[in-house]
């Protein structure tokens, strides 16, 4: 029996190792079918063998045994095992014969796992797998279920043969396995013949993902002059493919472009520099392309490319040159202090701070007439002018300038100096200048007492060019305005013009100006500040208005006001106030005056029991004097209001309000007369107003019909040839009655008056047309109708009502107080009463005879009735032309 043991490892053993070697993917045994019976030796055996074939077919092939411990060789293994203890329970059982082994039944059918390829591309479904038991004994009376993930849409089972197929291509990268249950049962009673199981169909992998570089695109950056083996960036590249299961996921970088300046690690994917001393200043960026293949780099493998971008950073390794080693620029003399009078550059190939520099001028400036220094927007030397050029003086100038980088690399030092020179040259063109002031500003002093005429001080100023034209002086008035000062042109000596006053103006600040004879157009100017010293020419008052207050109670010799002085004037020592009482109040029994030696005085009490019905204020006039010389002094006189007061001193009522007016001498009679004018005077402006604004009432009937507003009417009339249309005698004459022509409603020629109506002249005798009653000279009226003479009585009517309202209105313009002072132009639109004419419009009157009745006469009477003679012009037919 140990013989048989011994074979089955060998055997084993030798099975996994052909199956490792091999690499086959089609030997794959997907069904483990276990016999009921394995007892005694022959059963350890029968078991080794079939587990050694087991773990030759359903180890999951040569690939999975090479992973690592994993199918083949853990079925190798445990089939060693078993077979050891199977093996050993039999040669137990066939040396000893006396023990035996625990029996138990054993499940009839066992399995454990699948395998079954990924991406399959047959037409054919893929077979997976069998699954059988001992209960079926082939005559159909067992069917097979299948059941879990993926069970009947991706996995099918025949019910008759346990037959597994996968019916769609599996992707080991979407899901590596699938776990399902399947089940024995009797097909007539649907009871189960064995217990569920629970098995797993493991996808096996195959190369079928490239490597990818997920974070691709790279960019980098390096230092130029970097050493060879600088890193540069570290490349990172993924496969989808199981990277426990043969070189599928085993990956490998190289550089396809960026050699010799580049290099890459195989394995971890880093950049790195390949040369020494890259220069940025001759390339400043590489394109790399790197690849990452699988299958360790063997043929057959697949791969994957990316780019990366390696810009070179700059450091300081080339000094600042200037392109030429000489410049010469110009320069007026009249330019400014401070004024850029040169620009030079001096180009360095870095960028950056590295490219910064910094200007002096070496040599050239003794007096330091210039500065430079860098323009930090372009890295320009800018020469600056620090004093006036004069080209009399000096007409040009060499200097030498050094331009240095502002930082140095110390690394590269033994390239050379990091500086360099140049020669710059500068000439000073001579232009006419303005005169110049010897002292740009002066400052004098006067008295504020100096008489009118009095000198003040004079200026001076000359020509700096070479013809030395003389100068005249003047004043710019719009520094004096008020012309208190005044010059002579010649000698630039300078007077006062008007008495000054410190207390008004104490400075003056004028602008003096000196002009070219020979060229007016050159003019200097220099300031002068004139100072007014003062002089004791104010009298001393009070600070402040003050209000003093006694009590009833007072005590003798209570201060009652502390008072102090001012003065416009500011004399050299300060100010010394003295205060005192004039003569007339020295023998005041009331109150006194004491003088405290500090400009300041007290009023004092000399007396008790002061009575408010007895006198209500008490006035006490104080002399103050400056104590100047000559002394000035003022006189103020201080009021004093008696009040009513408790035992501490708090006042409880005080005529505050008419202390102010009788300080003043101020008597009820006047404040009467004055509060009685005020009243008269609003009075009088009440009336006024009232007058303005009241409301009058009209001067005519109210029956008639007024309307006091403007009508646009589309008469046309005769044109500009008609100045006889509209006759303003009648409005000239309106005092002044005409009779009226009996039956007509139109002007014959002669002095008649126009009635307001319908106004027209006949020149002569022509038809009449109509409906329209004229008079011509020569010819007497026929007798009127009662029609016409009740249109004469209604016409009468009219024109008084017109007179009467343009009378009245009148009337009401000359009574009106609100009406201007001048004369004025009222238009009125009075249309009157009700009119007697009937219609004009010849819609309503188109009757029988009016058709044939002709209208060309109108033609005759000129181009006034033109516009009628168009609309009423006979036509073929007898009608009327509309």
């Amino acid at each position: 029996m140990k013989c048989l043991w011994v074979l089955s490892m060998l055997s084993v053993c030798t099975l996994s190792i052909l199956w490792e070697e091999s690499g086959s993917e089609e030997m794959t045994l997907n069904s483990i079918h276990l016999p009921l019976k394995s007892r005694g030796g022959g059963g350890g055996a029968a078991a080794a063998a079939a587990a050694a074939a087991a773990a030759a077919a359903g180890g999951g092939g040569g690939r999975e045994a090479a992973a690592g411990g994993r199918g083949g060789r853990e079925a190798a293994a445990a089939a060693a095992a078993a077979a050891a203890r199977g093996g050993g329970g039999g040669g137990e059982a066939a040396g000893g014969g006396g023990i035996q082994p625990h029996q138990r039944r054993k499940r009839s059918w066992v399995w454990n796992q699948f395998f079954v390829l990924e991406e399959h591309t047959g037409d054919e479904l893929l077979y997976v797998g069998k699954l059988h038991s001992d209960m079926d004994k082939g005559d159909g009376q067992v069917t097979y279920i299948l059941s879990g993930e993926g069970a009947m849409s991706i996995f099918t089972i025949d019910e008759n043969t346990g037959d597994i197929h996968a019916t769609k291509r599996l992707d080991r990268e979407q899901q590596a396995y699938y776990t399902l249950r399947a089940q024995a049962r009797d097909r007539i009673s649907n009871l189960p013949v064995e217990p569920e199981s629970q098995f797993i169909i493991k996808v096996q992998d195959i190369n079928d993902n490239e490597p990818r570089f997920l974070d691709g695109p790279y960019s980098a950056r390096v230092a130029e002059r970097s050493p060879a083996g600088t890193s540069v960036v570290t490349v990172v590249a993924t496969d989808a493919d199981d990277p426990t299961y043969g070189n599928s996921a085993r990956l490998i970088y190289s550089i396809l472009q960026g050699q010799p300046y580049f290099s890459v690690e195989p394995k971890t994917g880093v950049v790195r520099t390949a040369l020494p001393d890259l220069d940025r200043e001759l390339r400043d960026q590489y394109l790399l392309v790197l690849q990452s293949k699988d299958m360790i780099g063997q043929m057959g493998g697949l791969s994957g490319t990316t780019s990366v971008t390696v810009t070179l950073t700059d450091v300081n390794d080339n000094p600042p040159r200037f392109p030429r080693k000489s410049y010469q620029f110009s320069a007026p003399e009249s330019l400014l202090v401070e004024t850029v009078v040169a620009r030079i550059k001096a180009l360095d190939v870095d960028v950056g701070s590295n490219a910064e520099c910094d200007y002096r001028i070496l040599d050239g400036d003794r007096l330091r007439t210039f500065s430079i220094n860098t323009d930090p927007n372009t890295q320009e030397g800018l020469v600056t002018l620090q004093k006036t050029l004069d080209y009399e003086t000096k007409s040009s100038y060499t200097l030498r300038v050094e331009a240095s980088n502002r930082y140095v690399d110390t690394r590269f030092l033994s390239l050379g100096p990091f500086s360099d020179t140049a020669t710059l040259r500068l000439l000073v063109e001579n232009v006419d200048e303005p005169p110049i002031f010897s002292s740009f500003v002066s400052r004098m002093l006067i008295s504020e007492a100096a008489p009118v005429g009095s000198a003040v001080g004079s200026v001076s100023a000359h020509d700096p060019d070479a013809t030395n034209s003389p100068v005249r002086y003047s004043i710019d008035r719009t520094s004096d305005l008020d012309r208190y000062f005044n010059i002579d042109s010649s000698s630039g000596l300078i007077r006062t013009a008007k008495l000054l006053d410190r207390e008004l103006r104490s400075l003056h600040n004028i602008t003096v100006l000196a002009t070219e004879s020979l060229d007016p157009s050159q003019v200097g100017k220099a300031v002068v500040l004139v100072s007014v010293m003062d002089i004791n020419d104010n009298a001393p008052t009070f600070a402040v208005n003050y209000e003093t207050f006694v009590c009833e109670n007072a005590t003798p010799g209570q201060i009652i006001q502390t008072l102090s002085a001012v003065d416009r004037d500011e004399p050299q020592n300060r100010h010394h106030f003295l205060f005192s009482l004039t003569a007339e109040a020295a023998g005041n029994l009331n109150f006194t005056l004491r003088d405290n030696k500090d400009n300041t005085a007290s009023v004092l009490t000399r007396r008790a029991g002061f009575l408010r019905r007895d006198q209500l204020v008490h006035f006490v006039p104080v002399v103050i004097s400056d104590g100047g010389n000559p002394a000035l002094s003022s006189t103020a006189t201080l009021s004093v209001t008696v009040c009513i007061c408790d035992l501490n001193g708090t006042r409880h009522s005080c005529s505050q309000g008419v202390s102010p007016l009788l300080g003043v001498g101020v008597s009820a009679t006047v404040l009467t007369c004055v509060l009685t004018c005020v009243l008269t005077l609003l009075g009088v402006i009440m009336v006024m107003v009232a007058i303005r604004h009241r409301r009058r009432e009209p001067l005519m009937d109210d029956e008639r019909e007024i309307r006091e507003n403007i009508v646009c009417y589309d008469d046309e009339g005769g044109g500009e040839e008609d100045t006889e249309a509209f006759d303003m005698l009648v409005l000239r004459h309106l005092n002044q009655t005409h009779p009226e022509p009996p039956g007509l409603l139109c002007r014959t020629p002669g002095p008649l008056p126009e009635i307001p109506g319908l106004l027209c002249r006949t020149p002569g005798p022509l038809p009449e047309p109509p409906g329209l009653l004229c008079r011509t000279p020569g010819t007497q009226p026929d007798p009127p109708t009662p029609i016409q003479e009740s249109r004469m009585e209604a016409v009468a009517d009219t024109n008084r009502m017109f007179m009467n309202f343009i009378r009245d209105r009148l009337q009401e313009a000359d009574l009106d107080l609100t009406a201007p002072p001048y004369d004025s132009l009222q238009t009125y639109a009075f249309e009157g009463g009700v009119s007697t004419a009937e219609s004009l419009s010849s819609l309503d009157s188109l009757d029988s005879l009016e058709l044939e009745q002709s209208y060309n006469f109108l033609r005759g009477w000129g181009p006034r009735f033109k516009k009628l003679a168009d609309l009423y012009g006979h036509h073929e037919g007898g009608g009327v032309s509309l």
